[in-house]
């Protein structure tokens, strides 16, 4: 890394809170280096009030880019001098790009998802989808499912403060895409969440549920939800192995873990970056094995 950085090298980062155990920082630098790009790419622990400050500095600092996790997509959108038609439906970002002073906002997170279940030759058209979670990364997967060609979304999120805007997001989600079928519900309605499990084809997680310092924890309460051949799929991807995937593996599920997602809304953002694809298979086979 220091043999390669210059005076000229471009700053690019990942914002979020905790990023301490992201995989990022060395998928990109390995990808710089392997292309001759002179970026260098960080992480930086960025709580949600203090997303504000950081696109400031990012500006100061004439970064190419930043790519911003949970908890700090939502906020870092209202700072943003343009979205992408996919973020602004959302009202969320993964990826920030400066244009020579102007932040474009996108969201890459639900090309992720939906190329994770293609890699594992899992196909999302005609399907019934199951998401727990309303942030930026399960908005991002429910609108690019519906996208897709899904049949139905059911979508369980907190009954709190926020409960309105998964209410609005199913909303948008059913003008943009009429023949979809859209249901919301209280994610503690775990009878309800059984449910409607047992009756889908995919369930994800794309709540923080399983990630430190919940690791010892499922969204899932009743693995009696669980039934032999439902696609499992799970954002979360420290720990790799989540209790949610333990325990649908345990009843026979196909699972699949958020590592995949990761890597494949990283190569959406990589080309945002640079106008270069990332190299895909070395990769996977370096970091994803």
């Amino acid at each position: 890394m220091e043999s390669r950085i210059t005076g000229h090298t471009g700053l690019l980062a990942l914002i979020g809170s905790p990023v301490g155990h992201s995989g990022s920082p060395e998928m990109y630098n390995y990808s710089f280096a392997r292309l001759g790009l002179d970026y260098a790419y960080v992480a930086f622990d960025i709580k949600e009030n203090e997303v504000k400050d950081a696109i400031a500095a990012m500006r100061l600092f004439h970064m190419r880019g930043c790519n911003v996790t949970m908890p700090d997509k939502t906020e870092a959108a209202k700072y943003m001098d343009e979205l992408s038609p996919a973020a602004e439906i959302i009202g969320a970002v993964n990826t920030i790009v400066n244009e020579d002073g102007k932040l474009v906002g996108y969201i890459t997170d639900g090309e992720g998802f939906v190329s994770n279940l293609k890699d594992h030759g899992i196909e999302i058209r005609d399907k019934k989808i199951t998401v727990a979670g309303g942030g930026g990364a399960a908005t991002a997967i429910q609108v690019q499912c519906a996208l897709d060609g899904a049949k139905e979304l059911t979508i369980f999120n907190k009954k709190d403060a926020f409960f309105e805007r998964t209410l609005a997001t199913a909303d948008k989600i059913k003008k943009a895409v009429p023949s979809i079928t859209v249901n919301v519900y209280d994610i503690d309605d775990t009878k309800r969440m059984t449910e409607e499990i047992r009756s889908s084809d995919i369930f994800a997680n794309a709540t923080i549920v399983g990630m430190k310092p919940m690791e010892n924890e499922s969204v899932v309460k009743d693995c009696g939800a669980f039934y032999p051949g439902l696609v499992v799929a799970d954002a979360v991807y420290s720990p790799e192995e989540t209790k949610l995937l333990r325990d649908a593996a345990k009843a026979g599920c196909t699972c699949i873990g958020g590592k995949g997602m990761l890597l494949w809304q990283g190569v959406a953002a990589f080309k945002l970056y640079t106008g270069m694809d990332m190299p895909v298979e070395e990769v996977k086979e370096r970091f994803f094995q």
